[in-house]
């Protein structure tokens, strides 16, 4: 459920929980910091990261339609030896960035049993949005663009192909996820 809290401003914003899912390096961190820290840019030049060790998390306040709303984004890790740990802080939450790289095959085909997980540990009402990472190495694609569309049609959920490195699509699929968690919400108040 969505929670009132204060945005960066004082005024009073909608808290809502966001967690970024999928396999180790398919870049959920940087695609938190990208969206984040816009003015971290330098950052992105590097191509070395450290891995997420067990959770971290951002926060991010935001006005879309008039309504105040302060994201409170989940980095999960994707190993596995961290993956009873990640899957724990799916509950209440509200959305779900899910992420794979289009440069890694298992990443892809990981997706599925990351929807189970979401939808076991959250529940089969929360929004999911699909990102098909690191579009900037398209010379190294080894999943197609029409396979991600088409596992995110099946599952009626929207889809981006992203770059965190070339701040491609990040903002408009948090944008997205964000107006889906709202419109629900806004369901739920009318009630």
């Amino acid at each position: 459920m969505a929670v009132p809290g204060r945005g960066a401003e004082g005024r009073s914003a909608l808290l809502l929980k966001v967690v970024m899912a999928g396999e180790t390096c398919v870049g959920k961190t940087s695609i938190v910091r990208r969206y984040t820290e816009p003015n971290a840019a330098a950052a992105f030049s590097s191509s070395s990261y450290l891995a997420t060790i067990g959770i971290d998390f951002k926060v991010k306040c935001i006005t879309l339609n008039g309504t105040r709303v302060k994201l409170q984004i989940w980095d999960t890790a994707g190993q596995e030896r961290f993956h009873t740990l990640s899957t724990s802080y799916f509950r209440g939450a509200q959305g779900f960035v899910l992420v794979y790289d289009i440069t890694n095959l298992d990443s892809f085909q990981g997706v599925t049993s990351w929807m189970k997980d979401i939808h076991e540990k959250a529940g089969d009402e929360v929004d999911i949005i699909l990102l098909g990472n690191k579009c900037d190495k398209e010379s190294e694609r080894v999943v197609p663009k029409y396979k991600g569309e088409k596992l995110a049609w099946e599952h009626g959920i929207p889809f981006f192909e992203t770059s965190a490195k070339d701040n491609v699509n990040i903002e408009d699929a948090f944008s997205i996820l964000t107006m889906e968690i709202l419109e629900k919400c806004s369901f739920c108040i009318m009630q």
